[in-house]
């Protein structure tokens, strides 16, 4: 498996991007996403706002939801790393909660609600979103998961991915639909 598909990052071709411009790009997208939504969302808005050209976002960046998953990539490993190492029961407690509120109150959240959303219509958007995001991740909450015996021991890996689901399930459809959490 090649390291960029661990990661969740998508291999560059050309020259190296400028980083103040890269993290000028990332930003200006969650703020006009923000701001205005992800229909209204568009290259040229984050181009003026970022202080790029246009033809340097299309460079690095295929589309909008390119860009926005890189932000999101960055901002969980940032925000919400799942953890490494032994663990124990409390410590999967402490990840969902902050998962919950990586969701519910950070920029990146947002972003991932969107992406979510859109992906509901867009075929390619959803395979981006899965194999650079949702899979990468699933893969690394598995490992905590078992890591820290839950649901039980040498458990079916079904098992796992229902706990998981169950988690992560009840946190998106209250963030997606704007629910009271209880």
């Amino acid at each position: 498996m090649s390291s960029n598909s661990t990661t969740g990052t998508r291999p560059r071709t050309g020259n190296r991007r400028d980083d103040d411009a890269r993290r000028a790009v990332l930003h200006a997208a969650d703020d006009l996403l923000a701001e205005h939504g992800f229909a209204k969302l568009t290259i040229e808005a984050i181009a003026r706002q970022a202080g790029v050209a246009k033809q340097t976002i299309y460079r690095w960046w295929p589309s909008k939801v390119e860009i926005l998953l890189d932000g999101l990539i960055e901002g969980a490993e940032k925000y919400l790393p799942v953890p490494d190492g032994r663990v124990e029961e409390a410590d999967v407690e402490a990840y969902f909660e902050r998962f919950r509120r990586f969701v519910e109150e950070l920029p990146d959240g947002k972003v991932f609600c969107a992406l979510l959303g859109h992906a509901q219509h867009d075929q390619a958007a959803a395979h981006q979103l899965r194999s650079r995001f949702l899979d990468p991740r699933r893969e690394r909450e598995r490992g905590l998961i078992e890591r820290a015996g839950l649901p039980r021991a040498g458990a079916a890996p079904a098992a796992v991915d229902a706990l998981i689901d169950e988690r992560v399930g009840a946190i998106l459809w209250r963030a997606m639909t704007r629910a009271p959490v209880r």
